[in-house]
């Protein structure tokens, strides 16, 4: 059954501690690609725990049928959800990712049933994003992202990308 405020989940993400090793290992052993790797990504209105600031991570994208996978490798000692879990010893699967149709809604939603945002920015406008964890199960991270502009147009293409992808150029890198 899918959550009909949230939608279906969309995403799975993972915190990695070798971004550009994962993209060879997911391309190469299990066929995910191509990889649209972005080295520096640029989140505007950021914070972690109410507290603003500007992380410097990079992330990759690809599809694995409609389902996306996201790897991300924080390189700086910022405060995130990120080095956060990585602090606690962890790589691997971080957290879940829905992109509902109404983002206020959604977020709302998740505040009425308890969650509160852990970290939360901006990709894009509009681009917003939200990581809530409750109190009852904080290693259960749930993301929601707004893709209404340009990242959801740009998700779409890692998708229709992937879906003929011939094993060629695995890793196509995004911006400067």
């Amino acid at each position: 059954m899918t959550n009909k405020t949230l939608g279906p989940i969309r995403q799975v993400a993972y915190v990695v501690e070798d971004i550009e090793a994962e993209m060879d290992h997911w391309a190469g052993a299990l066929g995910v690609g191509p990889w649209f790797y972005i080295k520096s990504v640029r989140m505007e209105s950021y914070s972690y725990q109410g507290e603003a600031s500007s992380p410097h991570v990079s992330i990759a994208l690809s599809n694995s049928g409609d389902l996306q996978i996201e790897l991300i490798q924080q390189r700086c000692d910022t405060p995130t959800s990120y080095k956060a879990f990585t602090d606690s010893g962890r790589t691997g699967q971080q957290h879940i990712s829905h992109w509902p149709d109404d983002y206020d809604a959604a977020l709302q939603s998740l505040l009425d049933k308890g969650y509160t945002v852990d970290q939360e920015g901006e990709i894009n406008k509009p681009g917003r994003f939200a990581y809530l964890i409750h109190p009852s199960d904080p290693n259960r991270v749930i993301e929601i992202s707004e893709t209404s502009g340009p990242k959801g147009k740009f998700f779409e293409r890692i998708a229709d990308v992937a879906r003929t992808w011939d094993g060629t150029e695995p890793v196509r890198r995004v911006g400067g």
